[in-house]
């Protein structure tokens, strides 16, 4: 059955404004039911976590519901599903716990393609602790992570590997599975950054050999919320810094201070929503979000492609990356044009996309680009359409034949 993106457009009540949002990359738009749970959320009386009153039982529910909401997008358990405000707050404090344990000479191996969330954490833990930090290099040619490195780089003394399943910056998804497990065979603990691949097809935390696998909600038509899953029993051996009277219980013990329970209504709606992507899916909600998620991709690519072969035919445009599997996010340069002053320019015609280096710093940084202002990004998402990828392809073949304006 073909993906009925008229159905799926009619979710989103900020897509009647007439943008093309080519940035989903840094944060999706939101369906209508999302916005009704969380507005019928804070509509209703709320207290802070307790059984002894109505309200104080509703926000229990929600934080539950969240987290079971999480464990079905990912195939985790909900008790192994650990709430907080970004990808970034939640890896910090997996670093900080993990780093405690670590004494000089201990090895953690990070990426040069990751976003920055899923990298200075990890050097930073381990310049505190005296370990030192092992570099896992991306082909520049085609944006490749090269799975046979980690042989060479994971040792006796790693004691963690950090890898994207998704470049957020070029969109390449590096064999996670098999990076991990040459991790586990010598004992380390693998971060996975699901951030940008999660959105676009399903997810099974098993299968990617993730020990910790960190995801946004705002990137999966949720609210600024994000979640970390991991084995239950993982959470169980580790002991973050947390204030005497909080709770000492999985999850909660990783989790600072007070959530929005508002918002939280809104993630479990975001999952919902998911599911409701192919109408003709059935089964459990888990089933039904893989489903609907396969067929989001399976449309996302047909686009992605499209976009691809019109980006290709113009030859101002310079397209950075070109991996066998990857998310449907392309970086490119138009000649001529700064990446600000292009992004400006499109944005004018209605179409948002973003320049700079979207905190993937080290990618940036090895291609040397990022001082000349880094490249533009288009992101494809399950709203977005092939007139869409028509209007982006004409506006830049319009803009080639011009120079940017002084001052843009």
């Amino acid at each position: 059955m073909p993906f009925d993106i008229a159905r799926t457009r009619a979710a989103y009540p900020a897509l009647t404004e007439g943008f093309a949002h080519f940035d989903g990359a840094g944060g999706t738009q939101t369906p209508q039911s999302v916005i009704d749970a969380v507005s019928a959320a804070m509509g209703t009386a709320l207290g802070n976590r307790t059984p002894a009153f109505g309200p104080g039982r509703r926000s229990l529910e929600l934080v539950d519901a969240a987290r079971a909401a999480v464990a079905d997008l990912l195939g985790a358990a909900p008790r192994g599903v650990v709430l907080g405000p970004s990808a970034t707050a939640l890896t910090y404090t997996l670093a900080r716990t993990l780093g405690e344990t670590w004494r000089p000479g201990d090895e953690v191996v990070v990426s040069r393609l990751d976003h920055d969330a899923n990298v200075r954490p990890w050097v930073q833990a381990a310049r505190a602790a005296g370990a030192t930090v092992r570099w896992a290099e991306f082909d520049p040619a085609t944006g490749e992570l090269p799975t046979g490195q980690y042989a060479e780089l994971v040792g006796e003394r790693t004691r963690l590997v950090a890898v994207t399943a998704g470049s957020n910056a070029v969109g390449t998804m590096p064999d996670v599975a098999a990076i991990a497990k040459t991790a586990h065979a010598a004992g380390a603990l693998v971060c996975v950054d699901g951030v940008h691949s999660v959105p676009h097809g399903p997810t099974d935390l098993a299968s990617t050999g993730a020990d910790f696998l960190v995801t946004s909600a705002y990137k999966w038509s949720g609210p600024h919320l994000a979640a970390m899953a991991a084995d239950p029993a993982r959470w169980e051996s580790l002991h973050p810094a947390k204030l005497i009277p909080s709770s000492d219980a999985v999850p909660d013990r990783f989790e600072a201070g007070t959530p929005s329970f508002p918002l939280l209504a809104g993630v479990a709606a975001a999952v919902d929503h998911l599911a409701g992507l192919d109408p003709t899916a059935t089964g459990d909600r888990r089933e039904r979000v893989r489903a609907g998620l396969a067929a989001a991709q399976a449309y996302e690519e047909s686009l992605f492609d499209r976009l691809l072969a019109g980006l290709a035919d113009n030859p101002a445009v310079t397209v950075y990356g070109s991996a066998a599997r990857r998310c449907p996010t392309v970086s490119f340069r138009l000649a001529g044009w700064s990446p600000a002053g292009l992004a400006a320019a499109l944005g004018e015609a209605r179409l948002c996309l973003s320049s700079g280096d979207y905190y993937a710093y080290e990618y940036f940084r090895a291609m040397g680009l990022r001082e000349t202002g880094g490249a533009v990004r288009a992101s494809v998402y399950h709203y977005n359409t092939a007139d869409e990828v028509d209007r982006l392809l004409s506006e830049l073949h319009t803009l080639a034949g011009r120079r940017e304006t002084m001052g843009r």
